[in-house]
């Protein structure tokens, strides 16, 4: 669940970063996957941190 909602965050928080520096379509679009890629990333390891904390 984790990995989802920082997906999403991501994909948002890249779109807005991209598109304040007036970005085009393709720019936006590439921005919105990089990061939420990258906050995916994060959320996976976090998830795995806490599934290994919680036994």
């Amino acid at each position: 669940m984790i990995v989802i909602i920082g997906a999403l965050l991501g994909a948002l928080t890249g779109a807005l970063l991209a598109r304040r520096r007036k970005g085009k379509l393709a720019d936006i679009l590439q921005y919105a996957f990089v990061y939420a890629l990258i906050f995916a990333l994060v959320g996976l390891f976090a998830t795995l941190i806490i599934h290994r904390n919680a036994l």
